[in-house]
């Protein structure tokens, strides 16, 4: 380490590059990259490591596995011709949403063309198509009956709330209220292995995943084969997921996440109820992504920013514990005494 070269720490590293400090520490366990260390033991990044750091991020955000940056950084390009596949589906995606506003845009041009002026609304619309809330309704049980409203539904969202908070009460409510939606409750395993059983090409993309996650460092499971069989069926546009930690260790829920997220914004939405600080990062939260708190004095339910110093920033913080501890209270449950 030179003084005329510049170092950076993880956290400095990390948000040059977009990643969390915990994505680089995972690409140095995994051989990917090789910091430098200060006289006192501290990880430092300069050029040619942070570089090495942006060349694995761009592989992940294209959605290798870990084996696979590996591979690519050694000239293998086997994983290639399936990631790339998967990346130019997700863009044709994006492409066709990008049709249908273009679409509204040349009709709004030429209705003013012919002396008619388009309402302030439709053109608020074309950059934000969700003005009107998609979802409403009352909400259950402990609150008051207070109105619930989410204008947007985004590919990953994540509840969250203390023991008590109502979360899960949100969560089966959103279930029967979005259209098509289901609720995957805690107890999945024989009804995951079941429906993959009975469907040949689900329990083709239920594998194909499986090896993907087992590559990503994921212990295999009769959780994680549920989890991943209730992800891979296209019987609902939106799925609800109970705790979706539930029976995975820290390493399957990084797992998890990396799948999730590597599946664009264009995939089905997921409702995700964690406490898990391995499954919401908060440093790693895309903008595919939002935060509703259910706090703890049961207040309504509110969305929250993945930045610090944001309202209910702290609360959703303080919801989260690194796997190790959430173990420690696995199987708790909030208690509502009767009115006896």
């Amino acid at each position: 380490m030179t003084a005329s070269t510049r170092f950076l720490s993880p956290s400095e590293a990390g948000r040059r590059l977009g990643v969390s400090p915990k994505a680089l520490r995972l690409y140095e366990e995994r051989g990917l990259v090789s910091p430098a260390r200060t006289e006192a033991g501290w990880r430092a990044y300069g050029p040619a490591e942070v570089m090495r750091a942006a060349e694995v991020a761009a592989l992940r955000a294209l959605g290798f596995s870990l084996r696979q940056v590996k591979q690519a950084l050694e000239g293998d390009t086997r994983g290639l011709e399936p990631a790339l596949a998967a990346h130019q589906a997700r863009i044709e995606a994006q492409l066709g949403q990008l049709s249908d506003v273009a679409q509204r845009v040349r009709r709004l041009r030429e209705d003013l063309a012919q002396g008619n002026a388009p309402k302030i609304g439709e053109l608020a619309r074309l950059v934000a198509p969700a003005a009107e809330p998609i979802v409403a309704f009352d909400l259950p049980w402990p609150w008051g009956g207070e109105r619930f409203e989410l204008r947007e539904i985004r590919a990953l969202n994540y509840i969250v709330g203390p023991l008590g908070s109502g979360k899960t009460r949100l969560a089966k409510r959103l279930a029967e209220t979005v259209p098509r939606a289901a609720f995957l409750e805690l107890d999945r395993t024989a009804e995951g292995g079941a429906a993959a059983a009975a469907d040949p090409a689900l329990a083709a993309r239920c594998e194909a995943t499986l090896a993907w996650l087992t590559e990503e460092g994921a212990t295999a499971c009769d959780a994680l084969t549920a989890l991943v069989a209730a992800l891979e069926a296209d019987e609902s546009s939106v799925l609800v997921i109970d705790v979706i930690e539930h029976g995975l260790d820290e390493a399957t829920q990084e797992a998890i996440v990396a799948h999730l997220r590597r599946r664009g914004p264009a995939a089905r939405p997921l409702f995700i109820l964690t406490r898990s600080s391995a499954i919401l990062d908060l440093a790693a939260v895309g903008p595919d992504e939002a935060i509703i708190l259910c706090p703890a004095n049961h207040s309504p339910p509110t969305l929250v920013a993945a930045t610090p110093g944001a309202p209910g920033y702290e609360a959703v913080a303080t919801c989260l514990a690194e796997p190790a501890v959430r173990a420690r209270t696995e199987g708790m449950i909030a208690w509502r005494p009767s009115a006896a």
